[in-house]
């Protein structure tokens, strides 16, 4: 093993100058752009051999908090089953399993007699067939991901795709399920999703080389005919996803911008027929569409942001044709619709949190009385599962909350009966004994940002944990695209929580906890607000005496990552240390960048600096590259991977270069930038190397709060 090194690494640096609107900045790591350049992997092993060095000590804290999720994980266990009526009139459960010891699941079913009584598969059943073993196509890899699987209509074939790298480029198998050979493929290169056509078709996705996906392409399971081009997206802000109807009668072509969607419509049954649009794209017009056998249910927000429901013909191709059915609600974001035989099922976020209505269907389609269900904790969180049959007369919702951990419920649509079906198990842990939700308290806090904005924060802690200024604490945070961070469970959390911290989520404007207008308030020109609130949270934290002076960490990933940048600049006495992971740090450059993966449809979120002036100024002002100064900054860890195409290592690279140069930091705040060298947005794959990642994030942020 080579000796530890005695210094932090020093990047090399090459003159570059960018000029924008009049503004002259040197980047003098520009060069870290081309990911191809050796100098670039050299700096990032010795990045990593640093980082190496100075957290050896904590092998054993890491040790001790995997054994923690390992203790306490059921790591040989099973997913509810669930019931398919394939279109040959075959019936089978479908559930997952996972067996201690391996790093990936196995995909099973069972023959079905009835949906009424869930079969007990806690061993195996003599007749159980493995339709997906994924420990055996992992096998041999040092990363691997699955992009699409799914089972023909009919039962039996299996259409499969598979990431090795991190990059998000699959290849595309199909298996005949009665031999388990494979039929079809690998088809290569293709993006994640895909959807059957029938029986004997597929339609995929092929990405251009900003990785976006741009073409949905025909594919005959055995032809020899050349795949068929179905559609092509010219516009390079709108991204394609395919999928199929309930019934499977229809593929569904979805293509969307940040401000813009647009469905077509395929009859499955004739995958060589033509595209049917439901509403030609206008600017500022989202929908999303439910076909049901009898007509097509529209979520969209014309003249309506909160969201509102329409329902309209099956042969519909205009809005003309909407009728409105459920109107917009001020206080209510309207977030998905579920339609089966005998009900409606609605999804919807309310005052930051998540909501299943019930709206029942009399035989004629007319709804009835909306039923709002209804849960006993103050924070939780709440989705309906989608039922593959359009005739159940049952539903599956899930349900966590910060001390609740994941469980499946089942309702009855024709007589309103709950039933738990199953919750995720909290084994004894050694040292804490059984696993007792009613030990955590969790609370909803408002912060008030610099505008006078409340900005909800949710908190949960051990009881035995005052409210005195003494824990420690970690505030979690995202804030872009609409996307919320509901109060969720989290095994790892337990190993913070058992040690005595205070755990937070900070709901900031640009996420989607508390609606469209919610979003609209922390993006382009006013995306200042999310780290402006962000702080907020964490100045009431301490303020409010949860959370102890000096031993505030924060932590957040992506987008994420570029909130915990920008606030470490905007406050950066309100943090201890702080967590990156695949930081969005380099704004300014990447956005700038057409060429770059994923830009021109970015510059719907946070505004396009290449022609505006005052994006590029704001941009500029919140960058946390840009704004790196000669203080003292909280300690830092930077996680990333070598293959990212969302957030390139460019970007992390060039941070924790700069900050070596201008931080006044000394060895008690380290600044530490850890690469996975084969591994992309999503980190490392295999649940055990994932917990082994995460104990050694936590190890660091104990170590460093402590």
């Amino acid at each position: 093993m080579p000796d530890a090194p005695l210094t932090a690494p020093d990047a090399p640096t090459r003159p570059f100058r960018r000029e924008v609107h009049g503004d002259v900045v040197e980047d003098p790591y520009h060069w870290m752009a081309d990911k191809s350049d050796p100098a670039l992997l050299a700096y990032l092993e010795a990045e990593n051999a640093w980082t190496q060095a100075q957290t050896a000590h904590l092998g054993p804290l890491v040790d001790e908090l995997f054994d923690d999720l390992k203790a306490r994980t059921q790591q040989t266990d099973l997913s509810v089953p669930t019931h398919v009526t394939h279109t040959d009139g075959s019936h089978y459960w479908y559930y997952g399993r996972t067996t201690e010891g391996h790093e990936y699941g196995r995909s099973c079913r069972l023959p079905a007699l009835s949906r009424d009584q869930i079969p007990d598969v806690a061993e195996a059943p003599a007749d159980e067939e493995v339709v997906l073993d994924t420990n055996a196509l992992a096998e041999g890899h040092e990363f691997f991901s699955l992009g699409w699987a799914q089972v023909s209509p009919n039962g039996r074939r299996l259409a499969y795709s598979a990431d090795t790298s991190g990059n998000e480029r699959y290849d595309l198998c199909v298996v005949d399920l009665a031999t388990s050979n494979v039929i079809d493929g690998p088809i290569e290169g293709v993006g994640a999703g895909g959807a059957w056509a029938g029986d004997d078709w597929i339609v995929y996705l092929r990405l251009d080389a900003a990785w976006r996906p741009h073409q949905a392409w025909r594919h005959r399971i055995g032809g020899d005919e050349a795949d068929a081009l179905l559609y092509e997206e010219a516009d390079d802000r709108f991204w394609m996803g395919v999928d199929t109807s309930r019934d499977h009668a229809w593929v569904l072509l979805d293509l969307g911008s940040k401000k813009t969607t647009e469905t077509h419509l395929l009859r499955a049954d004739d995958p060589a027929g033509p595209l049917r649009c439901v509403q030609p794209r206008r600017h500022g017009l989202e929908y999303a569409v439910e076909v049901a056998p009898d007509a097509l249910w529209i979520l969209h927000n014309d003249d309506a942001p909160q969201f509102a429901l329409s329902r309209a013909p099956l042969e519909a191709c205009g809005i003309e044709s909407w009728e409105l059915v459920i109107p917009e609600r001020s206080e209510t974001r309207l977030t998905g619709v579920s339609v089966y035989e005998a009900a409606l099922v609605l999804e919807h976020r309310t005052n930051a949190l998540a909501g299943i209505a019930i709206l029942p269907r009399a035989a004629s389609g007319e709804l009835g009385e909306r039923v709002d269900l209804s849960f006993g904790e103050a924070l939780y969180d709440v989705s309906a599962e989608e039922s593959p049959d359009f005739d159940t007369d049952r539903i599956r919702f899930g349900y966590e909350s910060l001390a609740s951990p994941p469980a499946v419920w089942e309702y009855r649509l024709d007589t309103g009966e709950r039933r738990l079906l199953k919750q995720t198990p909290v084994l004894d842990h050694p040292v804490h004994g059984a696993y007792d939700p009613a030990a955590y308290v969790s609370e909803r806090l408002w912060a008030t940002a610099d505008d006078g904005t409340r900005v909800p924060v949710s908190l949960v802690r051990h009881r035995d944990v005052g409210v005195d200024g003494t824990a420690p604490g970690l505030l979690y945070g995202y804030g872009s695209y609409e996307i919320p961070i509901m109060p969720y469970f989290a095994m790892s959390r337990l190993s913070l929580l058992d040690r005595g911290f205070v755990f937070a989520i900070a709901h900031v404007r640009g996420g989607g906890e508390l609606g469209r207008p919610w979003y609209e308030a922390g993006k382009e020109l006013a995306k200042p607000h999310t780290f402006s609130d962000f702080v907020a949270c964490a100045r009431l934290l301490v303020e409010r005496g949860y959370v102890a002076p000096g031993r505030l960490g924060a932590e957040g990933g992506s987008a994420g990552g570029l909130l915990m940048g920008a606030a470490m600049n905007l406050a950066p006495d309100a943090f201890r240390a702080v967590h990156a992971a695949v930081p969005f740090v380099d704004p300014v450059t990447t956005i700038l960048n057409p060429d770059l993966p994923l830009t021109v449809s970015e510059w719907e979120e946070w505004g396009n600096p290449v022609t505006d002036a005052d994006v590029y100024a704001c941009m500029k002002s919140y960058s946390p590259y840009e704004n790196v100064a000669a203080l003292e900054y909280p300690a830092l860890l930077i996680t990333t991977g070598l293959n990212d195409t969302r957030v390139e290592v460019t970007e992390p690279a060039k941070w924790i270069a700069r900050l070596r140069d201008r931080a006044t930091n000394d060895a008690r705040r380290p600044l530490l930038l850890k690469t996975e060298m084969v591994a992309g947005h999503g980190g490392v794959s295999g649940r055990y190397k994932a917990w082994k990642e995460r104990a050694f994030e936590l190890a660091w942020l104990i170590d460093q709060l402590s």
